[in-house]
Formats: C-alpha cells, structure tokens, sequence
C-alpha cells in the first residue's frame, strides 16, 4: 500500500474491512482513533485493546487532562503509516481496536472509579493487554484494582516526576498524589518487585518501592535504567504507567504539576524499548492536558508513548516461544 491510497482512505476508524496493517490515510482529516484503529466493543479476535479515560477532578494544580485522550488519539495519526522504529515489528499487524472511552457521569465523581474499574475488567477478561490513555493519575488506581482481581499484587513500573505515595488513609479520598499509597496498602501491588524511574521530588516513605530518580537515569544512562528495571520486575505480572511529566517540561509542558530536572523524550523512548520482553499485562500513559500546550508537543509525547506501550504488550505474540 503506497501513500498514495491516501486519496481513497478516510474514516477508517469506522470503514476498514481489515483490522490489521497500517493506514495511510490524511493525518490531517478524518476520524481520529488511536493509529486510526478500528472503533469497536467486539474484543473476540482482538490481540490489544486501547481506551480511554477523560477523568481531571483529582488533581492538584492544573486541570485540562479531561482532553488528553482525544489529543492523544489525535496526535497518535502521524504513526499509522510505518513501524515504530527499533522494534523490529510492525505492531499494527496485530489486530489493535479502539474500544473508545470509559462512560461516567462527570458530576458523580465518587461512582466513577468503579465504573472505571469495571470498563479494564470488561477488556482483561479477554486476556489481552490494556492500554489507557488518561486522564489524571488517579485513574490508575481503579485500573489496578482490575489488574490485580486478575492477576493477583501487581509488578508496577512508574514513570513519574512524583511518587504518588504521599500519606491518605481515606480510601474514598480522589486524590492523584495519593493514588500509590492506596494501592500498596489495599494489596494492589507488590512493592519489592516495582519501581518508580524520573522522581524529582521528596516523599519520605516510599513504602518499599525501588527508585530510579532522574539524576541516577541523565547519569548512568537508560541501558543501566532499563536492565535494573528488568532485574527488579523480573518475570512478574507487569503493569506500566507513565506519568507525562516524567518527562522535562522542556519536552512536555502540557501536564498539570510539571517539575524541571526531568527525562528527556530520547531517554524515555530508549528505556521503554529495551524493556522489551517484561511480562506486560496493561499500561496507561497519564497527565497529558493539552490547554498548557498549544503546539501539541504533549499530545505527541503521549501518542509514542502508548505506542511502545503496545509494542511491549504484543512483544511475545510477535515472538513466540
């Protein structure tokens, strides 16, 4: 298929017949799901499954995140055409759909984290991976609640500015900076087999959880990160969340809490594709709020980011044993 078949190929979130190989329709036009997948709840013949979740009323500083998965699928039509380079695969030969996004009412904010976690374990149930786009962070915890019913306390690989593991005993709390806390402490997660990588600001319990802080990444290299992130996890049941504001403002002005001193997109691309082969079971990329950031370097950062996601979550389809 040449790019040229651009003139005949518009909406294929909606018109593909095949739900595998890449598109090259106008990234300019069109309906915008991610990598221009199929939208669709069928998830029988599926290999991943990508949604979303427009959920901000946790944060602490900035809203806007509400808007980071349309952005992110908009941003994400500028990879539908070739394979991410580095992976050696085409991971849009597997069938990837969009299963849209997750129905809550945005003034019942309490009900929403169990709708949230019911949607993840409407998709896991299928035993393929799950790919979030956010949204704030809290998100994560009603995601792990999934995961975990499934497969048991979670290996957690966060990339992150912040730890999220900041003292609340109110389990009901809705709160991004807390969300880590409530996970270790509800059994959702097994801390000696997680790490937290890019952490740039102080939280003085870590409730066990291994850190790669960003000065240890910028001086020992995402080879060093990478290989100590696969010693700790091991074979585990993984889950990856990256937290956009890992990244250096510089690289991601458009989050809500954003702290200089961060990873640089290079650093971050490296360390995500040398963990290829961790026993992923889902990831979410979080945080993206594109009212901070007119230009959409933000949205892009977040659209790469949930790509190698999919990579990681179709590494051993495209390489079994």
């Amino acid at each position: 298929m040449a790019l040229t078949d651009a003139h005949h190929q518009v909406d294929t979130a909606f018109t593909r017949d095949d739900p595998r190989g890449a598109s090259h329709e106008n990234t300019f036009a069109g309906a915008t799901s991610f990598l221009r997948r199929r939208y669709t709840k069928d998830l029988a013949d599926a290999d991943l499954a990508v949604t979303g979740v427009a959920f901000d009323q946790a944060v602490t500083n900035r809203p806007g995140t509400r808007l980071g998965p349309r952005a992110i699928r908009e941003a994400s039509a500028l990879q539908t055409t070739d394979p991410p380079q580095g992976w050696g695969f085409q991971p849009m030969d597997f069938t990837i759909v969009d299963y849209g996004d997750v129905a809550f009412d945005y003034a019942d904010v309490a009900a929403t984290p169990a709708r949230i976690e019911a949607h993840l374990a409407g998709i896991i149930a299928h035993d393929i991976p799950a790919v979030t786009l956010g949204g704030d962070h809290f998100i994560t915890l009603p995601i792990l609640r999934a995961f975990a019913a499934k497969f048991g306390p979670m290996s957690v690989i966060q990339f992150d500015a912040h730890s999220d593991l900041w003292p609340d005993d109110d389990m009901a709390r809705i709160d991004h900076g807390t969300f880590m806390y409530k996970a270790v402490k509800l059994g959702l997660v097994d801390p000696a087999r997680s790490v937290q990588v890019g952490i740039r600001t102080v939280c003085e319990d870590v409730l066990g959880f291994h850190q790669i802080d960003a000065r240890s990444v910028h001086e020992r290299g995402p080879d060093w990160t990478a290989s100590t992130i696969s010693q700790i996890v091991g074979g585990a049941a993984c889950y990856l969340t990256f937290d956009i504001d890992a990244l250096d403002p510089a690289f991601a002005p458009g989050t809500g809490t954003p702290v200089w001193g961060g990873l640089a997109s290079w650093q971050a691309a490296a360390i995500l594709r040398d963990l290829a082969g961790i026993n992923l079971k889902g990831g979410d990329v979080v945080e993206v709020s594109p009212p901070f950031d007119p230009a959409g370097i933000t949205a892009i950062a977040g659209a790469h980011v949930a790509m190698e996601l999919c990579c990681l979550g179709l590494w051993h389809r495209a390489h079994p044993r």
